[in-house]
């Protein structure tokens, strides 16, 4: 509804107010100016006529002067002298309004254009907040653009303070995001190396010949916990590297990246009684070779661990190249950096990546939830589950460090449709 209200009804720009604002003040005080002098010019005649029918104290004036041949004198002197008076003061008031008004006019459109003028040069420098604000909230994530900075020149003014303060803040922020990058990756790796003594120390004591059944039942127990451990913390370490800027970028080909990862998983779907079918085309983009394999890996996996479990599951696999569109961020010199070694840069279109299943069904306000860090669908237990709840999150930082995006869509009778799009590279 607002939206609509703003089509109908336009706000206008901060610069049309200005200027508005500058053009009427100056239109008033035009009219001030113009109405004072129409009051002192006729205080002025006035006083002018006066003084000349006006004798002095203890004095008298008398009129007589020849008009067209008639002799006036008295009473139709002094009348004759009024009816001029009133004819010239009339002609003097209407060139002075008429020609002040038209002279307000003229001078007041000429103020109008100069306050254009002036305030779109005042507010360009506001404008160049608003631009740097735009490009980082416009980012692939805010904190990838929080490196930029204003750095405003010029006096030390209003705006220049704005700006200024602007770029602390942005300068804290960044430091923020990217202590709590480096806090999250150093917390997962020493918390790795206890992780592996404790597995090491439990299949020790599974192992031994005294060692009881309940020993190796809570061995079991304790041991597919630690897994669980040790997934999340790969998978924090994993996220954290994620949302780094990637400054090595090479050619990755999409469909051989499918072809590797559908091998990988073809146990787990197999344990599942799921069949994955593989339609791959070329897709070629350019990154980090990792992190795209596990972008893949981790939507096969959620397919195949979030489907049905009578048999008849299956997940759907396909790479493929779709045409670009305006505005497509893989356009060249959009976002996602420089291009790869090798001569390959992006150009206009797109990689795309879609896996598909079968399952349970997702109600389409839940799917937002699902790229959350430590969202988990379904009533999955929290100590046992298999999975850290990070695949889809870790699937859109890689997506999105890479120039690209991921979206989600309920399936027709169950399961999802889940897309990554990055941008299409040429050789």
């Amino acid at each position: 509804m607002s939206f609509l209200r703003r089509l109908v009804r336009p706000r206008p720009t901060l610069r049309l107010r200005l200027t508005l604002l500058y053009g009427a003040l100056f239109m008033l005080a035009g009219l001030t100016l113009l109405g004072v002098t129409y009051l002192l010019f006729n205080q002025q005649l006035t006083n002018s006529f006066e003084s000349r029918f006006t004798a002095p104290p203890g004095k008298s004036k008398q009129l007589f002067f020849v008009q067209d041949g008639v002799e006036l004198s008295g009473e139709a002197a002094y009348e004759w002298m009024r009816q001029q008076e009133l004819t010239l003061r009339g002609a003097a008031i209407t060139s002075l309004l008429t020609q002040g008004l038209i002279a307000l006019v003229v001078v007041g459109a000429v103020a109008v254009w100069l306050g254009w003028v002036v305030a779109g040069r005042v507010l360009a420098r506001l404008h160049r907040v608003t631009e740097t604000a735009r490009r980082i909230a416009a980012a692939p994530m805010a904190e990838r653009g929080l490196h930029e900075r204003i750095a405003l020149e010029g006096p030390d003014d209003d705006v220049k303070t704005l700006a200024d303060t602007f770029d602390t803040m942005v300068e804290r922020l960044d430091q923020s995001f990217d202590g709590q990058r480096r806090f999250v990756a150093n917390a997962s790796h020493e918390l790795r190396t206890p992780l592996t003594l404790n597995r090491a120390l439990v299949e020790l004591a599974m192992h031994r010949r005294t060692a009881s059944t309940e020993i190796k039942e809570l061995g079991e127990s304790l041991l597919e916990i630690n897994a669980r451990h040790e997934r999340l913390i790969s998978g924090l370490l994993l996220l954290a590297r994620s949302e780094q800027e990637i400054t090595d970028r090479s050619p990755v080909d999409l469909a051989d990246v499918v072809a590797h990862v559908v091998r990988q998983t073809a146990a787990d779907a197999h344990d599942s009684k799921v069949t994955v079918y593989e339609v791959a085309a070329q897709a070629p983009t350019v990154g980090d070779a990792l992190l795209l394999e596990r972008l893949v890996h981790n939507l096969v996996e959620n397919g195949i661990r979030h489907n049905l479990d009578d048999g008849t599951g299956w997940v759907r696999v396909v790479s493929r190249v779709v045409s670009g569109y305006p505005g497509d961020p893989g356009v060249s010199g959009g976002s996602g950096g420089s291009g790869g070694s090798g001569g390959s840069g992006v150009s206009g279109g797109r990689a795309e990546v879609e896996v598909s299943n079968t399952g349970p069904g997702v109600p389409p306000y839940e799917i937002p939830q699902l790229f959350k860090p430590f969202h988990r669908h379904g009533a999955e237990r929290v100590i046992t589950a298999r999975s850290a709840g990070l695949g889809l999150s870790i699937v859109r930082s890689v997506a999105v460090a890479h120039g690209g995006d991921v979206r989600a869509e309920p399936r027709e009778g169950g399961g999802l449709v889940v897309t990554a799009s990055l941008p299409l590279a040429f050789h």
